[in-house]
C-alpha cells in the first residue's frame, strides 16, 4: 500500500511541477509595465491590464503551495522505507537469517508397537502356491555328532 501512495503522491507532484513552470512563463515580469504606459496593447488582454497579474499569480501560489505539501509527503514516505539489500551477498544472507524462524519442526510421534503376524505373500502368477512364515521360530539345528 505504501508503494501505491508514494507512486499517485509523485505523479501528482510531477504535474503540479510542470504546471508552476507553464504559469511562470505565462506571466509577465516587471519590466512588461512600461511598455503597456506607451500603447503596446495590454488592455486588449483577456483579464485586462490588472486582471491577468492577479489570477496568474493567485493560481501559481495555490499550486505552489500543493508542490510543497507533496514534497513534504514525498519526503515521509522516503524516509520510512525498509532498506533493501543492495548486493547478491547480503539478500542471500538476509533469506538464510529468514529461513530458520519460517520453518517450525513437526512435532515427532512414534507409531504405536504392534503385535500382529508379518502379512502373507501373493501368490506368484506361475500357480505357485502361497508361503506363509510360521509365527513360531524354527527350531535350532544341533550339528551331529561323531
Amino acid at each position: 500500500m505504501q508503494a501505491t501512495g508514494h507512486m499517485i503522491i509523485l505523479v501528482i507532484h510531477v504535474f503540479l511541477a510542470v504546471a508552476i513552470i507553464g504559469l511562470v512563463l505565462l506571466q509577465r515580469g516587471k519590466g512588461a509595465d512600461a511598455g503597456a504606459g506607451f500603447g503596446s496593447g495590454a488592455s486588449g488582454t483577456v483579464f485586462g491590464a490588472r486582471g491577468a497579474a492577479t489570477a496568474l499569480s493567485k493560481t501559481t501560489a495555490i499550486l505552489a503551495t500543493l508542490f510543497f505539501v507533496t514534497s513534504l509527503a514525498l519526503a515521509f514516505l522516503g524516509g520510512h522505507r525498509v532498506e533493501q539489500p543492495k548486493s547478491l551477498l547480503e539478500r542471500q544472507e538476509q533469506s538464510q537469517q529468514q529461513a530458520p524462524a519460517a520453518q517450525v519442526p513437526a512435532p515427532v510421534t512414534t507409531p504405536p508397537a504392534t503385535t500382529t503376524a508379518p502379512a502373507t505373500t501373493a501368490p506368484a502368477q506361475t500357480g505357485a502356491p502361497a508361503t506363509t512364515p510360521s509365527p513360531e521360530p524354527a527350531p535350532a539345528q544341533t550339528p551331529p555328532q561323531q
